[in-house]
């Protein structure tokens, strides 16, 4: 490997040195050149990695904001990392679904370091035979940029440029990506760009990477707008970039973009969108951008050359809120409303908020919103937009391991209830996500963990956790300790446990759901205008249309005729107990039928 020359952004220091070594060797000091821009550089001799680590004004040694590799933790030097050396067998790769993109496919997402015992890329590898029996079209890895500690989310990851050493490095993450094409899956990778974690965030010492005029829930807000904003800016594009060119992932999961505060002639998200489509062209195969955003606005997918931000598709919250609310009867916190009663939808109860969410992608569109204390929102045009441009989901990471004991949904209701979320959203007009395990009703928790080796830093995330719970009823020894490894380990995937009841007959229908959606051309569309949804508050059945198949389901725990008007009918897949009758079909409690209309 030919090392090219080292550079660093430091607009404001007077001098910079590297400490450079092969690995293993020790350190030398080499003073670097100032160049255009704020930049400084230095060439280092011979071929192979290099270890190093830049002192500002004879300052400590600090890693490299723009690091590929941190094999000795955060606080490390980095390690440069040649991208071109892997040897790709994927040339023949157009892109998931043969080219489509994200737009309809179905979305598997899975934390790597839970998604094994042995937490790694490689050992995820080992499942991908799975995901392709289950009818999968991308994998959305959660976040692998270099975070402090060997376990955590990786949303307080503080080297985005990395890949975390504990899944495997950066070479790990190119195997994972080819397995992944050589398997028909694509890959999309979560990143976070609107802060960085607590710990091994030696950015600001570099440059204004952080504004002085935002913050975030989680830390300072990076500067997009402010001065010398231009090359933060470029750091966060060029990382989005050099996923898609370097490692050949297809998409990008977008981590809470509404807090990407830019006050800008043009947003970086609609600059990320155009220069993500120039590079798609290049590469000859669709890239996509996939945000996660809470300010229910269409903008957010409407294409840049129409006044929009250019986003391929964008996750919807409101339609998990709706299907959970309607499954649990919960109405705390943001599923206040989503019960119905109140000021954003005083016009019925929980099903009729789900109905509302499914034909109008979202319940706040402009409406008062009890959670935030305002109104929310813009509505969407159903003829205008496909619903494939929002993600569906009945479980994500958020929705799972922010709750006190990071319980899944399965824990609360009864697989007949779980089925008919399932058939919901797998069989709407909306692209599908799946989080790991759901699909065979995992008995696995997904819980809050962290590994921070400073006590201090460790002390304040377990108090702060127990705090938060606190006010909800909760007490100290009911929340786990994110800080115990026993925790993390908790929260590992138990493949064995695949082939037992009930698990096998939840994987059994996931898949045929998934069949279904691949199948049948009704099924498959985008087209919002075309869902129709009948239902009775009091009854509690529930049925959603499309054209000639329809999702009949009894949310109700008493058996229960629903009526689909006389006409004659197939069933493709049921769950539970079902009879036809004169008028329409018998549902036992928490039973569905989908069906085919003749």
């Amino acid at each position: 490997m030919t090392v090219s020359p080292l550079r660093v952004w430091a607009p404001s220091a007077d001098t910079v040195v590297v400490e450079a070594a092969r690995p293993g060797d020790q350190p030398t000091a080499h003073r670097m050149t100032p160049a255009d821009g704020g930049w400084w550089e230095w060439r280092p001799e011979g071929d192979g990695p290099l270890d190093y680590a830049f002192r500002l004004d004879g300052g400590e040694a600090r890693p490299d904001p723009r690091s590929p590799w941190q094999p000795h933790g955060v606080h490390g030097p980095s390690r440069t990392f040649d991208a071109s050396a892997f040897e790709w067998t994927d040339a023949g790769w157009a892109g998931p679904r043969g080219g489509g993109g994200v737009l309809g496919g179905v979305v598997y997402e899975l934390h790597i370091g839970t998604f094994t015992a042995a937490g790694t890329l490689d050992a995820a590898v080992e499942h991908l035979s799975h995901l392709v029996d289950l009818g999968v079209d991308l994998v959305e890895l959660m976040p692998v940029g270099a975070f402090g500690g060997t376990h955590g989310w990786g949303y307080d990851g503080v080297q985005p440029f990395a890949v975390q050493d504990a899944y495997g490095g950066p070479p790990a993450l190119q195997r994972f990506v080819d397995a992944c094409h050589a398997a028909g899956l694509g890959v999309c990778l979560d990143v976070v760009y609107n802060h960085l974690g607590p710990t091994g965030n030696y950015l600001a010492e570099f440059g204004p990477y952080f504004s002085t005029e935002h913050e975030t829930p989680w830390g300072r807000a990076v500067n997009l707008s402010g001065d010398d904003s231009h090359e933060v800016r470029r750091w966060v594009i060029d990382n989005a970039l050099r996923w898609f060119r370097d490692f050949h992932v297809d998409a990008l999961r977008l981590d809470a973009v509404h807090a990407l505060r830019d006050a800008s002639g043009r947003h970086l998200l609609a600059e990320l969108s155009d220069e993500t489509a120039a590079l798609a062209h290049e590469l000859g195969r669709p890239l996509d951008l996939v945000a996660e955003s809470d300010l229910n606005d269409a903008v957010m997918v409407t294409p840049t050359s129409r006044g929009g931000l250019g986003m391929t598709a964008q996750w919807d919250d409101d339609i998990h809120h709706a299907l959970h609310v309607a499954l649990t009867g919960e109405t705390s916190g943001y599923y206040t409303d989503f019960a119905g009663g109140t000021r954003a939808w005083p016009e019925g109860g929980a099903l009729s908020v789900l109905a509302k969410t499914l034909t109008e992608v979202f319940l706040h569109d402009g409406r008062m919103s009890t959670f935030r204390g305002r109104t929310w929102g813009r509505p969407v045009d159903p003829e205008a937009v496909s619903g494939h441009r929002f993600l569906a989901y009945l479980q994500t990471h958020d929705q799972v391991g922010n709750r006190a004991t990071g319980d899944r949904i399965s824990a609360s209701i009864t697989p007949g209830q779980q089925a008919i979320g399932a058939a919901i959203y797998l069989l709407s007009p909306y692209t599908a996500m799946l989080f790991m395990g759901e699909e065979w009703r995992a008995s696995t928790p997904f819980q809050f963990f962290t590994s921070f080796e400073e006590d201090d830093l460790g002390e304040a995330v377990r108090s702060g956790r127990r705090r938060e719970f606190a006010a909800h009823g909760w007490s100290a020894d009911e929340v786990p300790d994110p800080q115990d490894p026993r925790t993390r380990d908790a929260s590992v995937l138990r493949w064995d446990e695949l082939p037992e009841h009930p698990h096998a007959e939840m994987l059994a229908f996931y898949r045929r759901l998934i069949e279904i959606r691949r199948t049948e051309p009704e099924i498959a569309s985008g087209d919002l205008s075309a869902l129709q949804v009948r239902f009775d508050e009091a009854s509690r059945w529930f049925v959603m249309r499309r054209g000639s198949i329809a999702v009949v389901a009894n949310f109700g725990s008493g058996g229960q005729p629903v009526p689909l008007h006389g006409e004659a009918w197939e069933t493709l897949v049921g769950w539970g107990e079902h009879r036809t009758e004169t008028g329409g079909i018998h549902l036992e409690g928490h039973a569905l039928a989908v069906v085919r209309t003749l």
